[in-house]
């Protein structure tokens, strides 16, 4: 991977970790893979087979290309590789055609692009505070974001599994997330206009980047007590922010909500920080009106939020909540069997470095969980042992076969809601950046 060759400055730890969760990947290669597979398929052979001007009006598959237009190119892109491939692949008219080739073709291709996401955690880790300084690598906050983002399991199974190309969208987001730290405000504003027309999806965010650009860009300054210095308003950098948005989008299309964080935003900035914890809670806010619609959502609140987990210990708590819950409200996407056992494993894995990691970076302060989360946390233990080994031996399995989907959810959703509920307590409670001149 190209994209590997820039990070062997940041130690050769990242560079293990990256080959590591690779090697992983080639390894899921042959696991079941879900009808979005046939949906790429299908869209590589669109873009390939057809004009432009037909691209989303041919309608022969039932999976249509729904996604904005950059997403659109990218398929293009894919499907002059895959034609080395197996060509057959590229036939509009083949309905659910699979070949050894194409399997391998279409995997390798999500493998490949995260190299992208790769570069972008690289990127956010250069944002981590590194206060914390700690003799052992594996408790260094850099290290255990690394992991956190990487070895990410609800990522691994989406897109590795199932099938998707989340990882280098994701890494598009967290690359502008990354540059909003580093003060490159133009840069992160480009590539998330740009994020926007590969995937619609991520619109639910787009409100925390408009506000934050306008209040730590375009006003170029605070009072000594951090509230705004209205007469440092700078129209040419608004307008070089609207030109941005304009050409991307005149680029893609031609010429084609609110939450109560937002105020937070403006009237209480707290900095990239205050504007990670507002795209988190849009992200989550959106995903609770739209949970059996788009169940994969999850992951844009999971994965922004592992950047705030090794800064704070209330943050970690927060995510070790929220990411146990929502990668076990993934397990339904996987339901055959032989994938149970891959599944319980990596999530396994994931959860107890998470905790393990986190606990050992915070254990100068408070415990993560209190009674009652860690009550919770375990309660997932036996539900997964009722809905996947009690259940089926049951008289209920042929009556009422959704009653483990229902407990699932229901159960999940209340991890969720508390995770949501606690990040958003924490927007208003954190004291405001006060007496800087530029957030």
């Amino acid at each position: 991977m190209a994209a590997l060759s820039v990070m062997t400055g940041g130690g050769s730890w990242f560079l293990a970790l990256a080959l590591g969760v690779t090697l992983l990947k080639c390894l899921l290669i042959p696991t079941y893979h879900s009808t979005d597979f046939e949906v790429h398929r299908n869209w590589l052979a669109i873009t390939h087979s057809l004009p432009i001007s037909q691209w989303y009006y041919e309608a022969t598959s039932e999976w249509t290309l729904d996604y904005p237009p950059f997403f659109a190119w990218f398929e293009y892109a894919l499907s002059h590789v895959a034609k080395y491939f197996d060509q057959e692949m590229l036939n509009v008219h083949n309905l659910n055609y699979s070949s050894s080739r194409t399997l391998l073709f279409q995997r390798f291709s999500v493998i490949f692009t995260d190299a992208l996401f790769v570069y972008a955690v690289h990127e956010c880790c250069k944002c981590v505070d590194g206060k914390k300084a700690c003799k052992e690598l594996t408790e260094k906050p850099k290290f255990i974001l690394s992991v956190l983002l990487l070895w990410n399991f609800g990522l691994l199974i989406v897109d590795h599994i199932h099938f998707q190309y989340n990882g280098f969208l994701f890494g598009l987001m967290l690359l502008s997330i990354a540059r909003l730290f580093q003060k490159r405000h133009m840069e992160g504003a480009f590539l998330f206009a740009v994020l926007l027309h590969f995937k619609h999806i991520y619109l639910y965010v787009a409100p925390a980047y408009g506000i934050y650009l306008l209040r730590s860009y375009c006003f170029t300054a605070n009072k000594p007590d951090g509230s705004i210095r209205w007469n440092s308003f700078s129209f040419v950098r608004l307008i070089s922010l609207g030109l941005t948005v304009f050409l991307v989008s005149a680029l893609s299309l031609g010429p084609f909500l609110a939450l109560p964080s937002i105020f937070c935003l403006w009237f209480k900035p707290q900095g990239p920080r205050g504007f990670l914890r507002c795209l988190i809670l849009c992200a989550l806010s959106s995903f609770m009106f739209g949970w059996h619609v788009h169940e994969k959502a999850i992951l844009l609140a999971i994965l922004p939020m592992s950047l705030l987990s090794v800064g704070k210990a209330g943050d970690a708590s927060i995510f070790l909540i929220l990411s146990t819950t929502g990668h076990y409200s993934l397990f339904p996407l996987l339901f055959t069997a032989p994938e149970l056992p891959i599944k319980i494993l990596l999530m396994l894995l994931f959860t107890i470095y998470s905790i393990s990691s986190l606990k050992t970076l915070f254990r100068k302060e408070k415990p993560l969980f209190n009674w009652m989360e860690t009550f919770y946390l375990l309660g997932l233990g036996p539900l997964e042992v009722f809905c996947e080994f009690v259940f089926p031996f049951t008289s209920w399995k042929l009556k009422y076969p959704f009653i483990p989907l229902l407990l699932t959810s229901v159960y999940c959703a209340v991890g969720i809601t508390y995770a949501w509920f606690k990040l958003y307590v924490s927007v208003f409670t954190d004291p405001p950046v006060g007496k800087t001149k530029k957030q």
